[in-house]
């Protein structure tokens, strides 16, 4: 699949990882709509690039009616990149006491289940489509997080639904592979999203420097220049890659 043919919704789409991927695929010629609880600043990167759709991932229902509105409006569908999340930051035992369950639950609602919700809605109406010469009607990618594998002290929630994103993408590549649907994630390191550019310019170059090569924050256009190599390149499927410069999180 060539990256100027694809029809694509994004999840998270509105800022960060998600808007620069929405940002690539329409300078390549394809399209994009997204779908994000930021309304505002969801029309506002739709009259840039495409159109926009508020939905909390976390809403089955909610998924359902904005998956299909975007289809329509984009005349279909046959990439899904879904970087909708929350950071969940916490301890098991803060200083308040232990984590509440409903705050556990909320992370995963979002980050996991959200994943799932938009992975099975899409690849529902990408089984319709006509295969390329390859076969293939679509594409999942997830974004995991290096926290699946290196979590840290008070990732317990975050760290959960990243190694489940990632427990699940050899499950769902291996059953959707009689549809032509492939299921990829990236596990980005340590990214200058918009949680981290709101942290002092002193804090953003510590961070870098934890990084082995290149000694600094990743950049959403290459988390986006990911996601298009996936795109063309077939046999890219079942596996989580990791875009981190070889960095591994300490404890804390």
């Amino acid at each position: 699949m060539k990256i100027s043919q694809t029809l694509a919704v994004i999840t998270g789409g509105a800022s960060g990882l998600g808007r620069a991927t929405a940002e690539r695929i329409i300078a390549q010629g394809g399209r994009a709509a997204i779908l994000d609880l930021q309304e505002a600043a969801g029309q506002s990167v739709a009259q840039e690039i495409g159109a926009a759709f508020k939905c909390d991932v976390g809403v089955e229902s909610q998924v359902i009616a904005s998956m299909a509105a975007a289809r329509q409006a984009m005349g279909g569908l046959n990439l899904l990149v879904n970087c909708a999340g929350v950071g969940g930051v916490g301890k098991l035992l803060g200083r308040d006491g232990p984590m509440a369950g409903e705050y556990f639950e909320k992370v995963v609602r979002v980050n996991l289940i959200g994943t799932f919700l938009c992975d099975k809605t899409a690849a529902a109406l990408m089984r319709d489509n006509a295969p390329n010469a390859d076969g293939e009607r679509g594409l999942l990618i997830h974004t995991a997080s290096v926290a699946a594998f290196e979590g840290q002290i008070g990732q317990v929630a975050y760290s959960a639904t990243k190694g489940g994103i990632v427990g699940m993408t050899l499950p769902i590549a291996r059953e959707l592979a009689a549809s032509g649907i492939r299921c990829v994630s990236i596990a980005p390191g340590i990214f200058m999203t918009p949680m981290l550019a709101s942290l002092s310019q002193e804090v953003q170059d510590s961070l870098g420097r934890q990084v082995p090569f290149p000694p600094r924050l990743g950049k959403p256009e290459e988390f986006a220049q990911m996601v298009q190599s996936i795109v063309e390149i077939p046999t890219l499927n079942g596996e989580t890659i990791r875009l981190d410069g070889a960095i591994r999180m300490a404890p804390r």
